[in-house]
């Protein structure tokens, strides 16, 4: 586990996370204080996706025009998916767990956007299959090929 050392009073500093993860936990921490301030579900659910689209109009260019063409992708592919920020992400959740998110190459300096999915998406295939693809273009193939990939994220397990 990192080590706290104290600078001064109200300065520490944490042996083993960067600058970024750093950042990213206290992303995660706001997100969290967030959600508890919403009302209903469908307001919780409003304030989330706000969030999501307000975050990805703060991406540097190339990151938010890819950021744009996937969340407008998933949200026609699988409109049943809940969005909301996720570490700072876009993250789109199925029934309350998350299902797959978008990483921009900004978030800790990566050469290329990353679209995610977590254990709860169905591509199991075989004994091995990939869990995360880099995206550097949504050209149509690709995104015809991301569509597949949450078709069948979602789908039941067969």
């Amino acid at each position: 586990m990192a080590k706290a050392t104290r600078k001064n009073d109200s300065e520490a500093s944490y042996d083993g996370f960067s600058e970024d993860e750093r950042a990213a936990m206290k992303q995660r921490a706001a997100e969290l204080k967030a959600a508890k301030k919403a009302g209903t579900a469908a307001e919780k659910a409003a304030a989330a996706e706000a969030a999501v689209v307000e975050k990805i109009a703060e991406l540097p260019d190339g990151d938010r025009q890819l950021a744009e063409q996937v969340h407008a992708l998933v949200k026609a592919t699988a409109p049943g998916l809940e969005p909301k920020l996720w570490y700072g992400m876009p993250t789109y959740a199925k029934d309350g767990k998350n299902l797959c998110f978008f990483q921009p190459a900004s978030k800790f300096d990566a050469r290329y956007a990353t679209f995610g999915f977590e254990a709860t998406a169905n591509l199991d295939d075989g004994t091995m299959w990939p869990t995360a693809y880099a995206i550097t273009e949504l050209t149509d193939d690709a995104a015809a090929r991301l569509a597949e990939l949450i078709k069948q994220a979602i789908s039941d397990p067969a």
